[in-house]
């Protein structure tokens, strides 16, 4: 059975940094792509960062530079350096598999792939 589970959210004050993980069971990072996505109130979802192949890192324009993906030795646990935090980075933070586009309507998404539950980042002013 396929499982994504997401941990490390919280609360920050703006300009710090937080670390979010994912771990997965049921595949590794080898056989699938995986990659974080956001979505707060009134938007949509956006893409984050994406794990691909040979744990190649790829991040959409808009997120370039503040965010870093990274995977452990056992290509099953990944995680999301987030530094310089804004309040506009508040939104639940989603790990999914086989990502689809970067802005979906809404994450998770039944469209591809498999999701975490979520977990919660909150950035204070």
């Amino acid at each position: 059975e396929v499982q994504l589970v997401e941990s490390g959210g919280g609360s920050v004050q703006a300009g710090g940094s937080l670390r979010v993980s994912c771990t997965v069971s049921g595949f590794t990072f080898d056989d699938a792509d995986v990659a974080w996505y956001r979505q707060a109130p009134g938007n949509k979802c956006e893409m984050v960062a994406e794990l691909r192949g040979h744990g190649h890192a790829w991040y959409p324009n808009s997120m370039k530079g503040r965010f870093t993906i990274s995977q452990d030795n056992t290509k099953t646990t990944m995680y999301l350096q987030m530094n310089n935090l804004k309040p506009e980075d508040t939104a639940v933070y989603y790990c999914a598999s086989h990502p689809g586009d970067e802005l979906i309507e809404a994450c998770p998404s039944e469209d591809f792939g498999d999701w975490g539950q979520g977990t919660q980042v909150t950035v204070s002013s």
